[in-house]
């Protein structure tokens, strides 16, 4: 054993004599490291964050239906799939868009609106400022940084509220087509049903009565006690003999076209309802405010990393040079 470590030992006292040899140069270095790096940590811009946080809901309709899920009330929060999806609009440019446009974010950004590459970097920045991440507890947190702590904190709470309005936006792109599509549906079957009745009041202005009705026309005619009485009930059996199974069919169609009617109306309604209701989509935990103390840059540990990879990067540097001279000495 003391065999095996004699060169590994050997080994970390050359390191160390070596180290010791080129001190002044290695501590030469570093320290220019440090103070460069002290420097450039205080000329970066400082950053405020701010932070909201909101769970999405469960559902974003109100049912008319007897048989809805007792998970979609409008009252749960939302679990995996619907926390997915609102991070998904979250990052949307729909939401970008809407941002850079009100806090004029291209100019914030010191882009030029002549910049061919104005867009990506846009983009870049954007991603850079803004964040949203679903968290363990199914919850979305989403943090704005910027130098200005009062703006990062209307920009996190323009975000929070543009949540109902952009989703608003891209169910009403759905709803409101069916919406027509039933609306029309529904006065096309009560033309239907309108045109039906008005035949139906037609033939009973002639004297037709249903079914039930005319048998008691034929009994009318033999309990008749004078001719005129009779020819008076024979003339309304005549027309009902004329037009009784027109008045059948007229009735049953009417009774179909009542009952799928009130049937539509449940799908028709529910399709109202999601055109013209402005839903909630999330529930709001925190919202955002003004940060009293820089997120970034961490000077500390700007000025620590730079000076220790400085220190490291010319220990291994002169180690690499006295390697080279060795092999040009040996060749």
């Amino acid at each position: 054993m003391t065999e095996q470590n004699n060169p590994l030992d050997e080994q970390r006292q050359n390191l160390l004599v070596f180290i010791w040899k080129r001190r002044k140069i290695i501590g030469i270095v570093t320290g220019v490291a440090a103070v460069i790096s002290v420097i450039v940590s205080f000329l970066l811009t400082p950053l405020y964050r701010s932070t909201a946080v909101v769970f999405p809901a469960a559902t974003s309709t109100v049912s008319f239906s007897e048989q809805r899920n007792a998970k979609a009330a409008s009252m749960d929060f939302g679990e995996e799939e619907q926390a997915e999806q609102l991070v998904q609009i979250l990052s949307s440019s729909r939401i970008r868009d809407k941002i850079v446009e009100q806090f004029d974010l291209m100019a914030h950004y010191d882009i030029a609106p002549d910049d061919k590459n104005k867009h990506y970097k846009l983009v870049k920045e954007y991603e850079n400022h803004f964040f949203f991440v679903r968290t363990r507890y199914g919850s979305i947190q989403i943090d704005v940084l910027d130098e200005d702590p009062v703006m990062a904190a209307d920009m996190t709470n323009k975000i929070v509220d543009l949540i109902d309005t952009v989703k608003n936006n891209m169910v009403a792109e759905r709803t409101l087509p069916a919406f027509e599509i039933n609306k029309r549906k529904k006065e096309q079957m009560e033309i239907d049903r309108t045109e039906v009745l008005r035949k139906l009041d037609s033939l009973a202005s002639l004297g037709v009565v249903p079914l039930d009705g005319r048998a008691n026309l034929y009994q009318a005619y033999v309990d008749a006690k004078n001719q005129q009485e009779k020819a008076e009930i024979k003339k309304a059996i005549d027309i009902n003999m004329q037009h009784g199974a027109e008045f059948d069919g007229l009735e049953y169609i009417r009774n179909e076209k009542i009952v799928k009617l009130e049937d539509f109306m449940e799908s028709y309604e529910q399709a109202e309802s999601d055109a013209n209701t402005i839903f909630n989509h999330k529930f709001v935990v925190e919202r955002a405010v003004v940060a009293d103390k820089k997120d970034k840059p961490k000077r500390m540990i700007i000025v620590l990393l730079s000076t220790i990879g400085a220190m490291v990067f010319m220990v291994f540097g002169l180690l690499i040079k006295e390697k080279i001279d060795e092999l040009r000495q040996v060749a």
